[in-house]
């Protein structure tokens, strides 16, 4: 079962910007925090960017200042502006939603830069 659908991935130059969105589908929390990830071909997931419910944000330090994410709570939307990126290949880019222990993943989108 889909519980969140990312979109917004493609294939950007290097230097360019993207912007990811995820919206829920079949996940019914109320997330206090909701995070983007990314994964590389042959890595570990990797935290790229977490809102929290109290406002807060935090940002992994090889994307600060160049990444913003932002949340609609009412619409349980969470986006990923991504400026000035640079040559790293191909990543998907997952989303996340935490309540406490429960947390619900969505399926992934492709993010590949050219240099």
């Amino acid at each position: 079962q889909v519980q969140l659908v990312e979109s917004g991935g493609g294939l950007v130059q290097s230097g360019g910007s993207l912007r990811l969105s995820c919206v829920a589908s079949g996940c019914i929390l109320s997330p206090n925090t909701m995070s983007w990830y990314r994964q590389a071909p042959g890595k570990k997931r990797e935290l790229v960017a977490a809102t929290h419910s109290d406002g807060s944000t935090n940002y992994a330090a090889s994307v600060k200042g160049r990444v913003t994410i932002s949340r609609d709570n009412t619409k349980k939307v969470v986006s990923l502006q991504m400026n000035s990126l640079k040559p790293a290949g191909t990543a998907d880019y997952y989303c996340n939603f935490t309540r406490g222990y429960r947390g619900c993943w969505g399926q992934g989108t492709e993010v590949t830069d050219s240099v």
